[in-house]
């Protein structure tokens, strides 16, 4: 898998993906939501999406915060389709609470 160039990715989270960044070779965004319960609900249906895709992100939970980070591993940790994918996916289910 092709790593994004600085120019694709600058694109992409001006786009579709605006509130990622991009940093340490890895596209972040964090959630807020009303309590734990909610937080840890996105995180489990996150976590079918992702095993779907086979592309697991890092995920980082304190009450009612979600930090997510992506890179793919077998592109040596840099950005990939992969990641925007799963990104998108992402974002589609923030959307649905």
């Amino acid at each position: 898998m092709k790593p994004l160039s600085e120019d694709e990715l600058n694109q992409v989270l001006a786009g579709t993906l605006t509130a990622w960044k991009f940093k340490d070779d890895k596209i972040h965004r964090s959630f807020t939501f009303g309590n734990f319960r909610e937080a840890v609900a996105f995180i489990v249906r996150i976590g079918f999406i992702a095993e779907d895709q086979m592309h697991h992100p890092e995920l980082f939970n304190v009450y009612n915060r979600v930090k997510i980070s992506l890179c793919t591993h077998d592109a040596d940790d840099k950005v990939t389709e992969k990641d925007i994918k799963l990104a998108e996916a992402i974002e589609e289910i923030y959307k649905k609470d």
